[in-house]
């Protein structure tokens, strides 16, 4: 019965590190349809920002929750104003300048941080669950994902915002003809995302060591995640995260985390073989 429950609280953790790597490349990629290819960097600052600020004496997680965020959103506005602004509707140009924006990101970085591995402890303790030991920081990941995407349905479907923001996405040139200005409303949907990318990175700090190339080991699951979902931002992102974290963390556990990380990816393949239009696509039209 112990088992069961561990297996049972990482397949949540799963579940949710997935959720939470995703959701900005989700807000970012779905919404506005550029491939951001600097993500992991996105994410990466988010770490490096929550580490400074723990050092000069701010509380963890008002650094991982507040400052984090605000600092690569601000630096998400900074790029979409300069670079990113002139590349909509161009997918393969946008590919590319966010490909040299995460290698300048990566050479900032080490300039500024170095390139030794750096990272803060996890506030939360572990505890024991019969025999097995559990990392009380996956309780904490679990809550901050599952707060997260309440947050982003209920401003999608329940503000006059999320609603002009959706229909922009669908249709810009009937938002501009309403009086809205669609160049606005695709830079304050780039700085949510690249805020969220940022809390993404700052949660997941405490757990790994941060280096400034961390960013390339989120961007493939990320990327794996949108577009397995679907169309659908949210509904798309649970569905997908919930099914590539679990088949993860049962292999895992049946076997090892190197098996774990190959059966995510083959059942990314087998689904996108399925169901090429995705999760929602097929099964969720019409879902937020």
């Amino acid at each position: 019965m112990d088992l069961y429950a561990v297996v049972l609280v990482e397949m949540l953790y799963g579940v949710a590190s997935l959720v939470l790597i995703s959701a900005g490349l989700a807000v970012v990629f779905g919404m506005i349809k550029v491939i951001n290819l600097a993500h992991g960097e996105f994410m990466m600052m988010g770490g490096y920002a929550t580490i400074t600020a723990v050092n000069l004496g701010v509380n963890v997680f008002v650094a991982m929750l507040v400052i984090a965020p605000v600092a690569v959103g601000l630096i998400g506005l900074v790029v979409e104003r300069l670079v990113i602004r002139h590349l909509y509707g161009r997918l393969v140009d946008t590919m590319l300048a966010t490909w040299g924006l995460s290698l300048f990101f990566i050479g900032l970085v080490t300039m500024v941080f170095g390139n030794t591995t750096t990272g803060i402890s996890t506030p939360i303790p572990g505890f024991a669950i019969g025999d097995y030991q559990v990392n009380g920081y996956n309780f904490f990941i679990i809550l901050v994902s599952a707060s997260l995407l309440v947050v982003m349905l209920s401003v999608l479907k329940g503000t006059r915002s999320g609603l002009i923001a959706r229909g922009t996405m669908q249709r810009p040139d009937m938002a501009a003809a309403l009086g809205y200005n669609p160049d606005r409303i695709n830079m304050a949907t780039f700085f949510c995302g690249s805020a969220l990318s940022g809390l993404a990175g700052a949660v997941l700090a405490p757990l790994v060591g941060l280096v400034p190339t961390s960013g390339g080991a989120y961007i493939a699951k990320a990327f794996i995640t949108v577009i397995a979902g679907g169309p659908s931002l949210i509904a798309g992102l649970l569905s997908s995260a919930s099914l590539f974290g679990a088949v993860n963390q049962i292999f895992t556990f049946a076997i090892s985390p190197v098996v774990g990380e190959v059966a995510l990816l083959v059942a990314a393949v087998v689904l996108l073989r399925v169901l090429p239009k995705g999760v929602t696509g097929t099964f969720f039209k019409g879902r937020p």
